[in-house]
């Protein structure tokens, strides 16, 4: 049945997992060459004299997907650098994938466009990436922005049931987006649905195998035996409605580095677009907060 037939309750019933902010304004990504190592894409915005913050985005997304709801909002204040780490979007090809070289990564990006000293912001994954960031390389930071992300999964039947029910949820939003972007909306729904068509192809643009892979590099991460020893300025953006890292994980993550500020919003792991609204006015807290010190 086409959702002509169903009606404008219909079709806004199919999209209420999928709603998603305007994408109008949002950049396109541009090729950037990191020597040595491969090509990826990125968008560069904000003034260029602005403090720079290079964002990290979640596992099985885009920087974009990750961090457009926040561009608008940053590039009023900061430089702000989002790319594809390996093995996802536009991202590095390399045949393997290991967390230590998307930290890696991190620099080559900063050195390609000049920049010397920066934030690190990273989400979930990225999260975990930034944590290596300001490990290997604090004489480069200025400060550390960590959000729904934790020092580690605990092991056993609880990480691997985490990351098995995160695929499985990966997999059903897929399957959920193919079946309404494939039906016809209400004429006056149009914009809504090419927020929607542009959302669901950054989401494709990363494979299942490039996933299950970076599921399992995060289940390795363990950051706890030198998480103490962070010194830049940190703030921890908490998720706390969270099932896929819990809400005590991202706590204990704050409280174990040191000085480190934390914000908390009643969100879960997709709080980055799902829930933006609340998303953005934390983190540009915690952004102002590691600036300020």
């Amino acid at each position: 049945m086409a959702l002509t037939d169903l009606g404008d309750a219909g079709w806004r019933a199919t999209r209420k997992v999928l709603t998603v902010p305007s994408t109008a304004g949002v950049p396109e990504p541009e090729t950037l060459l990191l020597p040595g190592r491969g090509q990826t894409v990125h968008v560069d915005v904000g003034p260029r004299h602005a403090p720079p913050i290079i964002l990290l985005h979640s596992v099985a997304c885009t920087g974009l997907l990750t961090w457009y709801p926040a561009l608008d909002r940053l590039s009023q204040h900061y430089r702000v650098v989002v790319f594809d780490q390996r093995w996802h979007g536009g991202g590095i090809r390399s045949t393997e994938l290991k967390l230590t070289d998307c930290a890696e990564d991190v620099i080559a990006v900063a050195d390609a466009l000049g920049i010397d000293e920066f934030t690190v912001g990273g989400y979930s994954m990225g999260g975990m990436v930034s944590q290596l960031v300001a490990h290997t390389h604090a004489d480069r930071l200025r400060g550390l922005v960590l959000c729904s992300t934790a020092s580690n999964f605990h092991r056993g039947i609880r990480q691997r049931l985490a990351l098995d029910a995160f695929g499985l949820t990966l997999r059903q939003l897929r399957e959920q987006a193919r079946i309404s972007l494939s039906q016809e909306p209400p004429p006056h729904h149009q914009a809504r649905l090419e927020d929607h068509r542009w959302a669901l192809e950054e989401f494709r643009a990363t494979s299942p195998w490039a996933i299950a892979t970076a599921l399992e590099e995060i289940g390795k991460f363990d950051s706890d035996e030198w998480l103490y020893r962070i010194k830049v300025p940190t703030s921890v953006v908490v998720t706390t409605r969270d099932r896929f890292i819990a809400p005590n994980h991202q706590r204990s993550l704050a409280k174990r580095i040191p000085n480190a500020s934390s914000y908390e919003i009643p969100a879960g792991h997709t709080a980055c677009v799902f829930k933006a609204d609340q998303f953005v006015p934390a983190l540009m807290a915690a952004c102002t907060s590691v600036h300020a010190r």
